[in-house]
């Protein structure tokens, strides 16, 4: 599913063939996706306007629009493309890398589109149908984006009551970006248990936690997504620690499906 690494490509596409193009036609006949705005809705308030920026904080995106325009809100839920058409069939994407039943030129999926005015559209393609697009979206609700947190605002976020520390990793409001794949990898590296509450986390550790957020998102950006981080293809039955041969523990923390190594996480 889309983490920060993929939202990161989607919102990137945007910018570099998204911008400047004048919109001639929405498509947000999708009520349940485009909530609780009305079909056309969004299409009167972007007609006759173009996207001016693309902008990310955590797995949220949202694009400035022409003429003190709204800002235009995506979410690609758990399974969302960006993908962007020319007119002569040509296509770039960007988000969900597990999404693999699509085809270049298969739209069915497609939840909400900007049709431009030289031809090309913009679609979010999703097949969960759990995207989500919305005017004047409420960023300011996330918490600090996990690329640029600070070490004093990350230990703001491994403070407090008796949460497991994974759980609150995970929670947005606190620190924007991470989802379950990140996660594992990150209380991997610093060799932290996913359960462990956070009001028992060392000050060394949060130093480790912290090392490892920006080190294991930085590696999936760099690699493409969160699939190309080290312990994410052994998160299966019979899966072993790359770092000690261990074979990995499954269970549920925060009502999510966590791996982690018995021998140096706890």
């Amino acid at each position: 599913m889309p983490e920060l690494p993929e939202v990161e490509s989607a919102r990137s596409v945007i910018e570099r063939a998204g911008l400047g193009r004048v919109i001639a036609d929405v498509d947000d006949s999708d009520a349940y996706v485009c909530r609780p705005h009305r079909p056309g809705e969004i299409r009167d308030a972007l007609i006759g306007r173009r996207l001016e920026a693309a902008h990310r904080r955590g797995k949220s995106m949202w694009c400035d629009v022409s003429g003190n325009g709204p800002t235009l809100g995506i979410h690609l839920g758990m399974s969302g493309k960006i993908v962007i058409a020319s007119p002569d069939g040509g296509e770039i994407d960007g988000g969900d890398y597990w999404e693999g039943r699509r085809r270049p030129g298969d739209y069915r999926w497609s939840r909400f589109a900007l049709t431009f005015e030289d031809g090309g559209r913009l679609m979010l393609v999703d097949p969960r149908r759990l995207g989500r697009v919305r005017l004047d979206p409420p960023v300011e609700l996330l918490g600090p984006d996990a690329t640029t947190i600070t070490s004093l605002q990350f230990r703001s976020v491994v403070a407090g009551r008796s949460a497991p520390v994974k759980a609150r990793l995970m929670e947005q409001h606190r620190i924007a970006g991470i989802g379950n794949l990140l996660a594992d990898e990150i209380l991997w590296q610093a060799r932290v248990n996913p359960g462990r509450p956070v009001d028992e986390i060392t000050s060394r550790e949060t130093t480790r936690l912290f090392q490892a957020t920006h080190a294991a998102v930085d590696a999936a950006i760099a690699g493409g997504g969160v699939h190309t981080l080290t312990i994410v293809a052994h998160r299966h039955a019979g899966g072993r620690c790359p770092r000690d041969g261990a074979g990995l523990v499954q269970g549920k923390v925060g009502g999510r499906t966590t791996w982690w190594c018995p021998k140096d996480q706890g």
